[in-house]
């Protein structure tokens, strides 16, 4: 539940980006730099500690950022949500390799399902002529990938589980700020209003709720598969707020991708049940506020 409301407050991004005027640039600076001041206010009794674990996380995070803003300058808005969403497909392959997570074929074909439901979406609208944009995307998904993994990486132990969210929103505001400087006098109420709740709901608080999630029992590649929910409901607070209207392939493939994760989860979950318990490891420190 704790995944899926992050993901929730993940799916709000699109409709609330289209009624800001501020371009992809000023608009990370400050929605990363809010979101970094909210999680370190909320988190900061679990420590600030910056080992090797955090900075690799860190640089791991912004970088899967700072890659897919920049895949969305360099090539359509689907093709940059699609390719980011083959996440699931890296931590199927990395993670018995990464964090020593079992290799289940129902995980293969629940992802083989839900990239065809994602597919619906953007029928007609995918293209394979911005070569260096799709690259951008296609990295973003392995980066977004490992980051999920290193969740629960032993070496997490100890640590302030949202540490890379503080640290890398706010190198990423720090290699946007030229942008964020150039409109901090003239910024609009109505903008400030909408990277305010960008920045501190959005993401801030989304990311310590999905942390929260995957830290205390989640595993990556469920908390991956259920992030197929955001690119379904992105559109539906696009249509009900900003008026533009889902395709029939685009609801054809949310219903594929909402049955598709139902039955994987049931299936999960019984299949946790008949092991008599959910394995219980030893998780980082919580993020503070909701211990």
């Amino acid at each position: 539940m704790l995944v899926f409301i992050a993901v929730l407050m993940w799916s709000t991004g699109g409709v609330l980006i289209k009624l800001t005027s501020l371009d992809a640039f000023q608009l990370t600076f400050f929605r990363s730099f809010l979101a970094a001041v909210t999680v370190l206010i909320l988190t900061r009794r679990s420590g600030l500690r910056l080992d090797l674990y955090g900075i690799v996380t860190s640089l791991i995070y912004a970088t899967l950022l700072i890659l897919f803003v920049w895949a969305t300058k360099h090539t359509t808005a689907a093709n940059a949500i699609f390719l980011q969403y083959t996440a699931p497909i890296y931590i199927l392959i990395l993670g018995p390799f990464v964090i020593g997570e079992r290799f289940h074929w129902r995980d293969l074909i629940t992802i083989i399902f839900c990239i065809t439901g994602m597919a619906m979406f953007f029928v007609g609208k995918l293209e394979v002529s911005d070569y260096w944009g799709n690259i951008a995307a296609l990295a973003s998904g392995i980066f977004l990938g490992l980051y999920i993994m290193l969740l629960r990486h032993p070496r997490a132990a100890g640590t302030n589980a949202v540490i890379a969210v503080i640290y890398g929103n706010f190198l990423l505001a720090l290699v946007t700020l030229p942008s964020g400087i150039g409109v901090f006098t003239t910024i609009s109420l109505r903008d400030l209003a909408l990277v305010s709740v960008l920045g501190i709901f959005q993401i801030g608080l989304s990311y310590i709720l999905f942390i929260k999630g995957v830290t205390t029992g989640t595993r990556p590649l469920d908390a991956s598969i259920i992030g197929f929910f955001e690119p379904i409901l992105n559109p539906v607070w696009v249509f009900l707020f900003y008026g533009e209207q889902p395709s029939g392939w685009a609801m054809v493939g949310g219903l594929v991708i909402v049955a598709t994760v139902l039955c994987h989860t049931l299936v999960q979950y019984r299949a946790r049940l008949s092991e008599g318990a959910y394995p219980v490891t030893e998780p980082p420190a919580a993020p503070g506020g909701l211990t």
